[in-house]
């Protein structure tokens, strides 16, 4: 009897032994699972300035790619010319969610698809599109990937009128810091303000409250950075929206409320000023109006309603502060003319025409069928697509 338990506890550990060896054997496989897509909205039409090179053309962003299991996953951003990717280039990688590309990299983009903007080349198009899509995969040489559906840009080179332009001492001012959150403290994306009027620097600029930045007058040259107190020692008169940083650099502060503004520097008057957002695009008209409860910073009057500048072909965008308290005081309407009540557009009319919106955007279904603001109160980057039919919030 001893020797037949001796022989079962000896089959036992050999069957646990035998399982434990098993489960830490056991191996994981990727396998690609849902979709992979572009997360941003895109414009209609990029209108592509060399002054402006260094600007921000697109950033595009993306949710993780899902390969069912924990791991690093790789991203490759693809461009092709033709459109079937036979001629596929990958414009960068990276393992994060988004990718930016300058108006300098769309340029050449530009120049690859045989665009130019002679007008005396009429069989040469100033106007055609690039394709975009999106690689995932595991391992930077893995087969184990998913695809993107591609994205096509269409990039516009303005036509050149051959007339003398405006003058300045240089081409553009440079900008970098965290106050502008398109460039942050680094060369890889600055804020290019070009040359546009004599002696006059300017350009549609996202600023962040309490955050820094400063001027610079050559590209990826920290020694020509043009900081708070040089401005001040040259006379300069400058918005109240600034003040010295009082770092280590006596860079600017903005201490405006956060938001999208034109950003101006007059050599001339010796004057740094923001104001709403300056028409850059061709759109029926030149601005859109908000009013509403929804809209903190207009209410339901004329006296300082939201202007949202056309900034593309047929686009309309600009920062706004919308609230929600419990589902009420949320709502507002567009206009096409300020002080006009009857040039309204309200959601209904947006969606008769094939509108699709982000999902925090709803009917108010009150007396006059308003947009409702559904989402967590504060400021948003809203975008009015004329063209792909779209109202985006970000």
């Amino acid at each position: 009897m001893k020797t037949l338990k001796l022989l079962a506890l000896m089959l036992l550990a050999a069957v646990s032994f035998n399982s434990c060896e098993s489960d830490d054997s056991l191996t994981y496989i990727a396998q690609p699972s849902g979709e992979l897509s572009f997360s941003n909205s895109f414009l209609a039409e990029y209108i592509l300035i060399p002054s402006a090179s260094s600007n921000l053309g697109e950033r595009f962003t993306w949710s993780d790619a899902n390969f069912e299991t924990p791991t690093n996953v790789n991203y490759e951003l693809q461009k092709s010319i033709t459109g079937d990717f036979s001629d596929m280039e990958v414009v960068g990688t990276t393992s994060q969610n988004e990718y930016a590309v300058t108006i300098g990299d769309l340029l050449q983009f530009a120049a690859e698809a045989g665009l130019d903007n002679d007008p005396e080349t009429v069989d040469i198009p100033n106007t055609g599109s690039v394709y975009f899509r999106l690689r995932a995969s595991v391992g930077a040489d893995s087969s184990i990937e998913m695809i993107s559906p591609s994205q096509a840009l269409t990039l516009v080179l303005p036509e050149s009128t051959g007339e003398e332009g405006a003058v300045c001492e240089l081409d553009q001012l440079w900008a970098v810091g965290a106050g502008l959150p398109d460039a942050g403290w680094g060369w890889t994306t600055p804020v290019s303000l070009p040359c546009t009027g004599n002696g006059i620097y300017s350009w549609n600029v996202n600023l962040l409250n309490s955050e820094s930045f400063r001027f610079f007058t050559s590209e990826g040259d920290w020694d020509s950075g043009l900081n708070f107190p040089h401005y001040v020692e040259e006379g300069y008169t400058i918005d109240e929206n600034f003040e010295d940083a009082l770092d280590e650099d006596n860079n600017f502060r903005f201490i405006g409320e956060t938001g999208f503004y034109s950003l101006v520097v007059n050599t001339v008057e010796k004057t740094i000023t923001i104001g709403d957002p300056q028409s850059t695009g061709n759109c029926e008209f030149d601005q859109l109006w908000v009013l509403g409860a929804g809209a903190t910073d207009a209410g339901w009057g004329w006296n300082s309603p939201v202007k949202l500048a056309c900034t593309g072909e047929g686009v309309y965008s600009g920062s706004i502060n919308l609230q929600n308290i419990d589902g009420t005081e949320n709502n507002f309407r567009f206009f096409t003319t300020e002080g006009d009540w009857a040039s309204g557009q309200n959601f209904p009319y947006f969606a008769d025409a094939g509108y699709t919106f982000s999902e925090t955007l709803v009917n108010a279904e009150d007396d006059d069928s308003n947009f409702a603001f559904t989402g967590t109160t504060g400021t948003y980057f809203i975008t009015i697509d004329t063209v792909a039919l779209t109202i985006t919030l970000e």
